[in-house]
């Protein structure tokens, strides 16, 4: 694979035409490979998160922690509810290395039936780690929740704000 990813984009003719190949191997070398190169088409990336292979569909997700493309959002927000554990930990990376880009759709995405158990936990973490303002609210609702995941990374999302100190109102 190194030897391909030197060749840099000339080879990606060859990787498109694997990616269109019905053995799942043959697609996931192909995108693995070119996930590792610069300039590759983000729809590319974005297309094989629907794959039916989970295993091309986490090879997307992990490349675009690398290559950020704000068009993936909401196709990553989609990955925050596979069944999958692999590929919501590896789409919730890919949240958090876009950004402030990717804020406003996971707090729109917390706000929707879809967002519970680890899709929930996968948005909370992607909204500590980017530290945006705009999630404070959201971070601190999370507080309130049921789960020692949720509260471990809204306690981290408001610590990165400067925000770790939490005063409970006495009833």
């Amino acid at each position: 694979m190194k030897k391909l990813i030197e060749r840099g984009a000339v080879i990606f003719p060859v990787l498109v035409e694997l990616l269109d190949s019905p053995d799942p191997d043959h697609r996931w070398w192909a995108l693995s490979t070119a996930a590792q190169i610069e300039g590759i088409d983000a729809d590319w990336l974005i297309a094989a998160l629907g794959d039916e292979s989970i295993e091309v569909q986490q090879a997307a997700a992990l490349g675009l922690t690398e290559h950020h493309y704000p068009k993936a959002v909401p196709a990553l927000i989609n990955s925050l509810c596979a069944s999958n554990t692999m590929l919501v930990t590896l789409a919730t990376n890919a949240l958090s290395s876009a950004g402030t880009d990717a804020v406003p759709a996971l707090l729109e995405f917390l706000s929707t039936p879809q967002a519970r158990d680890i899709a929930r936990v996968g948005a909370i973490r992607a909204l500590a780690e980017i530290a945006d303002r705009r999630a404070i609210p959201a971070l601190m609702a999370a507080l309130e929740e049921d789960s020692a995941l949720i509260s471990h990374w809204a306690e981290s999302g408001l610590e990165k704000l400067g925000l770790d100190m939490v005063y409970m109102k006495l009833d």
